[in-house]
This record gives structure tokens, C-alpha cells and sequence, in this order.
């Protein structure tokens, strides 16, 4: 649920127009509620994000692009490679069951990291970066990380893929 906007008075924090029916559904007059402040999300650092993506997507090295067919598959790895993910583990009973069982996850997801640990299948998909699903804070961590993986994969300094992405964009 996203969070209800709210301003302060001077005395209370009343909701915004358009919001008190909804906070009215929520809240019970007299409870106390602990509140934090919510930093919006800067657009212009999403688009910063997605400029610098696709400037190294552009310039992987030739080994690399057939594992990253797309920004957006590099951006998925990178999210999962700095630890920005969700992680499912299943027990297959058997080896043979566990490759059985990755080679179908792999067809069915495209961006899933899918890895065989013997009788188990361990698979990692990216945690999404929505407005709604991550926070400024935690979307300014996850945007630092995988800047600092991709960098790494091409060989440029994360400072260098920020400076060349600010003049793209």
C-alpha cells in the first residue's frame, strides 16, 4: 500500500484532499501511529539510471552481449548480482529432478536466475525497482550497486558510466 499524503498544520497532520476517506478506513480516532517521513522518488535519477543502463549496454564487451540480449536483462543480472533480489529454494528429491525442474523455470522466466545446488533449485529474480515496490532510499542503494556491478563488467570506473550517461542523457 502506498503511503497516504499528509500535511502538517501546526497541530495535527490532516490528510491531503482526496485522501481522508481512505485514512478514515485506515486509522481509529485516538490510536496512536508512528510516522515517517517518505522521500519521493527524484525522476530525474530514474532517467539518470536508465540513460547510464542502456550507454553500457551499448558498449559490453562482444563476450558479454549474448548473455545480455537488453538494458533491461543487464539491469535485472545487475539487480540480482548486488544482492537486490528474491530468493526461492526448492527441494527436487533427486539431482536429475533439479535439472529437470531448472530447465523449465528457465524456459518460463526470462529474467529469473535459476542455479542447481544438487537436490535443490535455487532461483533469484531481481527485485523490482517500481515507484511503488522500492522507496528513494532503498532505490538510491540499489541504483549505486548495480552501477558498481555493471562498471566492473565493462571495465570503466562507476564515476566514468555516471559523467558518460549524464552527457547521453
Amino acid at each position: 500500500m502506498a503511503p497516504l499524503p499528509f500535511r502538517w498544520s501546526g497541530e495535527a497532520f490532516e490528510p491531503l484532499r482526496g485522501f481522508a476517506k481512505r485514512a478514515n478506513n485506515l486509522f481509529v480516532v485516538g490510536e496512536v501511529y508512528r510516522l515517517e517521513p517518505v522521500e519521493d522518488r527524484s525522476s530525474a535519477s530514474h532517467k539518470h539510471e536508465f540513460a547510464w543502463l542502456k550507454e553500457a549496454w551499448q558498449n559490453l564487451p562482444e563476450t558479454l552481449a549474448e548473455q545480455y540480449p537488453t538494458a533491461e536483462h543487464l539491469r535485472k543480472r545487475a539487480l540480482i548480482d548486488a544482492g537486490f533480489y528474491d530468493e526461492t529454494i526448492v527441494d527436487a528429491g533427486t539431482q536429475a529432478a533439479a535439472i529437470r525442474v531448472a530447465s523449465f523455470v528457465r524456459a518460463r522466466e526470462e529474467f529469473t536466475l535459476v542455479i542447481v545446488r544438487g537436490t535443490f533449485v535455487v532461483t533469484r529474480t531481481a527485485k523490482s525497482q517500481s515507484v511503488r515496490a522500492m522507496g528513494n532510499k532503498d532505490f538510491q542503494r540499489s541504483k549505486a550497486a548495480i552501477m558498481d556491478v555493471v562498471s566492473e563488467l565493462i571495465g570503466v570506473t562507476s564515476t566514468e558510466l555516471a559523467r558518460n550517461a549524464g552527457r547521453a542523457a
